[in-house]
């Protein structure tokens, strides 16, 4: 199966880079999935898990808080806001952010602590 150039990238360093077969990313039109040949494109991204299947079958799981993607020639950028890979997160400090969004109302806390928690489940 054909390959895509994957860069997912976060304001304060390059968190992933490599090879995958499929790329599946939450944008404001809804989910999409990039593979090899995909048509050129440009979107904004939305808070979500992002899943990065490469050659040999090994995923990669990232929760993604905004941000832009593109899509050309092969090569897919995403270029996010703020992203962390779902193995570094601490699902209990993710827990405990996710109650103090709830009791403050903060809608975009709340966001955030529940794309951590799906991208943790996911890996």
């Amino acid at each position: 199966m054909a390959e895509l150039h994957v860069e997912l990238v976060a304001a304060d360093r390059k968190v992933w880079s490599g090879e995958a077969t499929i790329v599946i990313a939450r944008t404001a039109d809804g989910d999409i999935g990039i593979q090899a040949g995909h048509q050129p494109v440009l979107g904004v991204l939305e808070s979500g898990p992002v899943t990065i299947r490469q050659a040999d079958g090994s995923v990669v799981i990232a929760a993604v808080h905004g941000g832009f993607i593109s899509f050309a020639d092969n090569n897919l950028s995403l270029l996010a806001e703020i992203t962390e890979l779902a193995d570094e997160i601490d699902v209990a400090r993710a827990e405990r952010a996710l109650e103090r969004a709830g009791a403050a109302k903060d809608a975009g806390a709340e966001r955030r602590a529940e794309t951590r928690l799906l991208a943790a489940q996911r890996r």
